[in-house]
């Protein structure tokens, strides 16, 4: 008869992911997470395979978490201008305001462990297209509306925000302070298109 897990895995994953989002993949020990979780080595090799499977685990979690919160702050409706410059002043402030200066996780992933992790590579790559193609459906439907103008590449834009996501992000753990921060988001979004 098989053995039933003793732990509550969901909640195993969300102390991993605080682990692994403060140390990052490569500091992060085995011990640091055996600590972190309260779950034997073997019960949580049992269940999620390897380091590697939990991470995994965490960051899928992570990247579901921060998509979920980066679309309701893009389906607001408000002027597009309005709408870009909350998503990413939002994303200043948990930035400077975040005493341990964590950054984003899929940022810090995508600094770590690309190109040579495949399955580092696949999540972010999922995340951050989830998020070029909500930005970009803001931008489609203030194109059709008529606030930008008709021959505005939404595409491109949405690259940009996203960079702008993930670069305010890094400067933010670097120490950038907010004042700076936000001068680069106005800075960004001044190259949205005025319609004449």
């Amino acid at each position: 008869m098989a053995r039933t897990r003793e732990f509550d895995t969901e909640a195993a994953v969300e102390a991993a992911m605080g682990v692994f989002w403060r140390k990052g993949y490569a500091a992060t020990s085995i011990h640091d997470l055996v600590e972190a979780t309260g779950v034997g080595r073997g019960s949580l090799y049992a269940a999620f395979g390897s380091k590697q499977g939990l991470y995994e685990a965490a960051l899928t979690r992570y990247a579901e978490r921060s998509g979920a919160a980066n679309t309701a702050r893009l389906e607001r409706v408000a002027p597009v201008r309005e709408i870009l410059r909350g998503l990413l002043l939002a994303l200043v402030d948990a930035t400077v305001l975040d005493p341990e200066r964590r950054g984003c996780l899929i940022t810090n992933t995508a600094t770590e462990r690309l190109p040579h992790d495949p399955m580092a590579a696949r999540v972010v790559g999922q995340a951050l297209d989830r998020q070029a193609e909500s930005v970009t459906a803001v931008l489609r439907r203030a194109r059709d509306e008529g606030e930008l103008p008709p021959g505005t590449d939404v595409t491109s834009l949405a690259d940009l925000v996203v960079t702008t996501v993930q670069g305010v992000r890094v400067l933010g753990k670097a120490g950038a302070d907010r004042r700076r921060l936000v001068a680069v988001v106005d800075l960004a979004l001044s190259v949205l298109p005025v319609k004449d």
